[in-house]
């Protein structure tokens, strides 16, 4: 049986990825996440999916924003020790953080296929956003995890493609709204 590749994050109405922590990650309306009344509940979905996570992915640029932090952070201690893919054609072996568990670099989509085939649990990508669009465009995204916010930035990084492509169809997993606004969905990709 295939891994199970997951794709887990926060989303404005409008379909925007970007900058949801800060305006350090590039978008001038980033951190949109805190801008939103902080209710708990609405974030017991990133606790469930530590329960279920076997391994993390990024793409090199979201790996570079989170590899300074979490490997320190009480939030993410439970990642500390799972293995990490950086799909990457360019990040060298030595910028790699070591104090952050087991990680391999993967130079290609074909790479990504070739690791779902293998045995293991799910694998959770964040952030991300050009690398989730290559790997759904490629049929190798299973599900989508998202955390819907009640706001609209109008540009920045969508997490889908513009491509014009057959459809792609999604199942409802699960959903539920929050008195801030946010909305959980839990797709999985039909097929």
């Amino acid at each position: 049986m295939a891994r199970e590749l997951v794709y887990t994050g926060f989303m404005t109405l409008d379909g925007v990825v970007d900058s949801p922590g800060g305006t350090l990650e590039g978008h001038r309306s980033g951190g949109w996440v805190f801008d939103t009344e902080f209710v708990p509940e609405a974030y017991s979905l990133k606790a469930e999916e530590i329960e279920e996570t076997s391994a993390l992915m990024f793409g090199r640029r979201s790996y570079e924003a989170f590899a300074p932090f979490w490997p320190g952070s009480s939030d993410h201690a439970a990642y500390k020790d799972l293995p990490k893919y950086v799909v990457s054609s360019s990040l060298a072996d030595d910028a790699l953080v070591r104090e952050w568990g087991e990680i391999t670099i993967l130079r290609s989509t074909d790479d990504v296929a070739e690791l779902k085939r293998g045995e293991g649990g799910a694998i959770f990508i964040h952030g991300s956003a050009e690398l989730a669009r290559r790997l759904s465009d490629a049929d190798l995204i299973d599900r989508y995890n998202l955390l819907v916010f009640p706001v609209l930035l109008g540009a920045g990084k969508s997490l889908f493609s513009t491509a014009d492509r057959d459809i792609q169809k999604l199942r409802l997993r699960e959903s539920a709204a929050y008195s801030n606004g946010v909305a959980k969905l839990l797709y999985d990709v039909v097929r």
